[in-house]
């Protein structure tokens, strides 16, 4: 997307600069105005060698040695708040960073940004070259926290925004990590049973020379299958997992998958309920910091990380700007159950819409950690089933041509 570099003037009438990625000069217009800032002039932007290297592809990005994680991001944020608050100026402070960060990515990002402050632009201008690492939310919140001289808060709040949504993380990926295990062991069985032990028995079976049931019949000629196309499986199985991410990376498939990843049995509620509460959190810090609403929810829609209740979160806002209340526009969107519906609908009569989102988000905060708990209890059932439903084939394929020789040896 191309970048236009702006001047213009904030509510107070003071001259303020920097760049906005946008399709045409018109959305940056549109974009200005929404952060009530009047401009004077709109240029098309060009990106300075050393700062389009960041938007080239390099083998750490695609191994995955490069990311920035979320601990890394809460350090930054605490730490800037720390230096922030001390009355430590920020050109100093993004240097500092630049050389205690352990992160390669952020280190090569903090260099850049600090070259870009000398040159005049500000932190958040600065932030905003660098999306894949700071998300709107972020740069928003800077930029509120640089307009309002409140900078350290808005580092606070970040800082407590990713440390919840490093918890929830941490929270699913224990969950999960039973029925994970569980599932990579049935696969190793199988591979195991079909290339080790089903040869062996299918050898002694055709000596014999006897009538064998289905059930033998199956596990032999899946194993036969097995050993005959493993070559052939491996190479479709590669590609389809090539195939499978790359179609999940366009806005197609990525809106199909966000989309039924909601509805998946037993874990798609955690999901969704998890989503709602990272919705609801980002949603208050982003009116409490004194953003528009319809600014803040196009800002907590890309914060989600769901196409598509990113779409439901900009319906809410295509529905405000067309006169309708909050509780309304939330109501229609069918993401809420009547009970968070009741505390936005309170929030807006008392005006503290803020305050009651907290509550809605730590609400779905305790629902998650319910699921959560019993996450595992409701998917033992479903992996004894399959366990059993393996033994069960292999009993039968196995065990019953046994017996039925045994039998016929001693009659």
């Amino acid at each position: 997307m191309p970048a236009f570099n702006y001047i213009g003037r904030d509510a107070n009438g003071s001259q303020v600069k920097g760049m906005i990625e946008a399709a045409n000069s018109a959305q940056v217009a549109e974009q200005l105005s929404r952060q009530r800032i009047i401009p004077i002039s709109i240029e098309g932007a060009k990106y300075s060698t050393k700062g389009s290297s960041s938007q080239n592809i390099d083998i750490g990005d695609l191994l995955g040695l490069n990311q920035v994680t979320l601990d890394d991001l809460i350090v930054f944020c605490r730490q800037m708040y720390a230096l922030v608050k001390s009355g430590v100026p920020i050109l100093r402070a993004i240097n500092g960073m630049a050389e205690s960060s352990t992160s390669v990515k952020l280190k090569s990002a903090l260099s850049e940004i600090s070259t870009q402050l000398e040159g005049g632009y500000p932190l958040s201008t600065a932030l905003h070259q660098h999306p894949k690492l700071f998300s709107p939310l972020f740069i928003s919140l800077v930029h509120v926290g640089e307009n309002t001289g409140k900078l350290d808060d808005a580092f606070l709040k970040l800082a407590s925004y990713f440390e919840r949504e490093q918890e929830t993380r941490k929270r699913i990926k224990a969950a999960l990590r039973y029925p994970s295990f569980v599932l990579i062991a049935i696969v190793a069985a199988m591979v195991i049973l079909n290339i080790f032990v089903i040869p062996t028995f299918a050898n002694m079976f055709t000596k014999l020379g006897a009538d064998l049931p289905w059930a033998t019949k199956m596990l032999i000629g899946s194993s036969n299958f097995f050993l005959d196309y493993w070559p052939h499986m491996l190479i479709v199985s590669i590609c389809g997992i090539f195939s499978l991410r790359y179609y999940l990376k366009t806005p197609k498939g990525m809106f199909i998958w966000d989309k039924r990843k909601l509805k998946l049995p037993v874990v798609g509620g955690v999901v969704e309920r998890s989503i709602l509460s990272r919705f609801s959190h980002s949603f208050s810090i982003i009116l409490r910091a004194g953003v528009p609403m319809t600014t803040g929810l196009t800002l907590v829609a890309d914060a989600v990380d769901n196409t598509y209740m990113r779409k439901k979160i900009m319906t809410m806002r295509s529905n405000i700007e067309s006169g309708e209340s909050l509780l309304r526009s939330a109501s229609s969107s069918t993401l809420f159950t009547p009970l968070v519906l009741q505390m936005i609908a309170v929030g807006e009569e008392t005006g503290r819409v803020d305050e009651l989102l907290e509550e809605v988000g730590d609400y779905y905060e305790r629902e998650v950690d319910y699921e959560l708990s019993t996450l595992t209890a409701r998917i033992e059932p479903i992996m004894i089933a399959i366990v059993a439903g393996m033994v069960l084939v292999l009993a039968l394929g196995i065990f019953t041509p046994m017996w039925d020789m045994m039998s016929a040896f001693k009659g």
